[in-house]
């Protein structure tokens, strides 16, 4: 693909190419894009460096755009454009100032050897337009290698360290052996790198197939123990070992899910919550490995503070807390002689949002058993239990979430009762018995109350 080729005609990149143009706006196509489009992705991400003023274009081209403008680094003059692209897509824009000045200085600043590919915009309408590429880039996409472009990358921004192991996950590339030494030789300084940024590369980490591995990978470069200390004492032990079969376990559970005829019922409904956004760009799925690995290598009551300390959101911590607190509910309804209305009505009252959740890594973790199969008659009937409580989830509300029948104001005018607790533990009681089809009308909540008190 020839420079010129790379910015297609009507696209975003080439308006935004067309604008700096006739501003007269020295700017160069570098980074993810020129990257992407190497290997033949789209790409949802534009990046220019430009001499001058990123912010201040950035601003001007959010106004021009009706987009929405981000200043991603004040100090390192970095601007981000939020809009849509052709197809109604979103699209980010970004400028950065020009480092050094010159492209050769900015190129040699970067991170690897793919991200240090460049195009003048100046030159992108010229049949002679080439590719800027001083560190043979596009002989390194070639080969599918990951390499830094020089021996102080992670000293400048220790975060490509974690980078690396994404970039290769994300793009099916592997990280080139000097490379891997030199992030082993710095893998301690991810520790000087803010907790934001951390979590996202982990995140976007854990977002790709193969978790599994790309854990390992990270343990192997020394990366893990420094992002997760908790996980240390795991190492080398069953539960490490055990936990990385969950997840194994878990996305070939999801990718049956997505991918092939599943034999449970509503395989779309639960699709669709794994795809749940929990905050930003994460999705529940990648929540829900992530604390399927932190379980499974060290206490669950460290879920909850191991998330804080990475920055999730309050609601993701709380998410998964509740995943980890209520992880062995389903096993434990499972071994049940039966299990009836006031059983289910309790499981989902106690996991509220994750009760979903908690029954995907339930199958997930009976699979991840060596002696289970998808072919052997406890699978299936792992399968009809979970089939059958997603049965009454989603089609038995009078289950699930019986309507109200009777409030506080009933009892304290029925019965005389004050303000307290008590009120609260004979309301639910009214409403285990309404799951169980004891009680259907108002009048019998009042009876049962009555029959209750006496």
């Amino acid at each position: 693909m020839s420079g010129q080729n790379l910015v297609p005609p009507g696209s975003v990149a080439a308006r935004m190419c067309r604008f700096l143009r006739n501003r007269s706006i020295r700017a160069y196509l570098v980074g993810g894009y020129v990257r992407d489009r190497l290997l033949g992705r789209e790409s949802h991400d534009v990046d220019f460096a430009v001499e001058g003023d990123a912010l201040g274009l950035a601003r001007k081209v959010a106004d021009w755009m009706r987009g929405s403008y981000v200043p991603l680094d004040d100090e390192r003059g970095t601007g981000r454009v939020v809009t849509r692209d052709e197809y109604g897509r979103r699209l980010f824009i970004d400028f950065a100032v020009l480092q050094g000045g010159d492209i050769a200085v900015d190129l040699s600043r970067r991170d690897f050897t793919i991200d240090a590919i460049a195009l003048d915009v100046d030159a992108l309408e010229s049949p002679s337009c080439e590719f800027i590429d001083p560190y043979d880039g596009r002989a390194d996409l070639e080969a599918r290698l990951v390499r830094a472009v020089s021996t102080t990358a992670f000293r400048d921004d220790p975060l490509r360290t974690l980078r690396a192991v994404r970039l290769a996950a994300e793009l099916g590339l592997r990280v080139e052996p000097r490379t891997e030494e030199l992030i082993r030789r710095d893998a301690g300084l991810i520790a000087t790198v803010s907790a934001e940024r951390v979590r996202d590369e982990l995140s976007r980490t854990l977002a790709q197939p193969g978790a599994a591995g790309n854990l390992r990978y990270l343990d192997e470069l020394g990366l893990l123990g420094v992002i997760l200390p908790e996980t240390v004492n795991a190492k080398g032990t069953d539960r490490f070992e055990r936990s990385l079969e969950v997840l194994r376990a878990l996305e070939g559970l999801y990718a049956a899910i997505r991918h092939s005829p599943f034999t449970i019922r509503y395989s779309d409904r639960l699709l669709s919550h794994l795809h749940q956004f929990t905050s930003g760009d994460r999705q529940r799925l990648v929540l829900l490995k992530l604390v399927a690995f932190l379980c499974g290598v060290g206490d669950a009551g460290l879920v909850g503070p191991i998330l804080r300390r990475l920055r999730f959101s309050r609601s993701e911590v709380e998410l998964a807390r509740a995943i980890a607190a209520h992880r062995r509910r389903p096993g434990q309804l499972r071994s049940a002689e039966a299990v009836t209305r006031r059983d289910v009505y309790r499981f989902f009252r106690d996991t509220g949002q994750v009760g979903l959740d908690l029954l995907v890594l339930f199958l997930a973790e009976r699979l991840a058993v060596q002696e289970t199969s998808p072919d052997s008659n406890q699978w299936k009937e792992d399968l009809r239990f979970v089939a059958a409580l997603l049965q009454d989830y989603y089609e038995r509300p009078e289950i699930v979430s019986p309507p109200k029948l009777i409030g506080g104001d009933d009892l304290k005018e029925t019965f005389g009762l004050e303000e307290g607790p008590r009120l609260g533990e004979l309301l639910e009681a009214v409403r285990e018995a309404q799951a169980a089809g004891e009680i259907q009308t108002k009048q019998e909540a009042l009876d049962y109350v009555k029959r209750v008190l006496l």
